[in-house]
């Protein structure tokens, strides 16, 4: 006889071979089961499935080449996430379109909308735009693309021509590292092309890191230190060392 776990990891298999991606909470419901209990399920089967910023994908669209975990990054520094994003809700302003780039970080900022603040938020992944959904007051504006499972986050031209349309009045930007001398990199290739059309475009940029990041470098250059208004961390809003 089929054990009940066996079970469900049979029938969440079905489920992602046509859907691709299915969230946390999606998923147990289709289960009967609690959340825990599928994050259980998916932690003992990493052969197949992945976790990624509160969805579930299959395991081989995982991109292979050093894979940026957002699961595991989620639960990385997260205090200080919370605490950076404190103080970069100070640029949130009412009637305001504002930017909020992929990652980990920015998801803390999504948490710190005043509920009765009308904005537009513009976005490009899944983990963010979730969050969004739950605020009764913001219009989100999702950038299209290819999906790339390993950011949870969208690229390519459609995105790019979507962003040619609309007026940012704040960009909130994040960087997997800070080296004093090259700027802001991150770890994927595909996130480029964005966050430097959105930075081009946006009346401000702010800059949203734990200092855990500062010192690093990372494959991908999207920007110089000089092109942010300013650089947030868990410290607050002040010129970081040695910039």
């Amino acid at each position: 006889m089929v054990s009940r776990k066996t079970a469900r990891i049979i029938q969440l298999a079905d489920a992602l071979s046509g859907r691709r991606v299915l969230h946390l909470r999606d998923a147990a419901a289709l289960l009967g089961v609690s959340e825990m209990t599928i994050r259980r399920d998916v932690a003992d089967n990493p052969g197949q499935f992945a976790f990624l910023g509160g969805h579930i994908v299959p395991a081989s669209e995982i991109e292979g080449d050093a894979p940026y975990e957002l699961a595991r990054e989620a639960d990385s520094h997260a205090a200080a996430k919370r605490e950076a994003c404190v103080h970069a809700a100070r640029h949130i302003r009412p009637d305001e379109t504002i930017f909020i780039d992929c990652g980990t970080t920015l998801e803390y900022l999504v948490d710190l909308v005043p509920e009765n603040y009308s904005i537009t938020a513009v976005c490009y992944s899944l983990n963010v735009a979730e969050k969004l959904t739950h605020k009764p007051n913001v219009r989100i504006v999702m950038l299209g693309g290819v999906y790339h499972p390993s950011s949870a986050s969208f690229s390519g031209n459609s995105g790019l021509e979507t962003l040619d349309s609309l007026g940012i009045n704040v960009a909130f930007l994040s960087a997997a590292g800070i080296d004093p001398a090259r700027g802001a990199t991150c770890v994927h290739f595909h996130e480029v092309s964005v966050k430097q059309k959105v930075i081009s475009l946006a009346r401000e940029s702010h800059l949203v890191v734990d200092l855990s990041k500062i010192g690093k470098l990372k494959p991908a250059f999207f920007a110089p230190i000089g092109v942010f208004r300013s650089i947030i961390t868990e410290e607050g809003e002040t010129q970081l060392p040695g910039l």
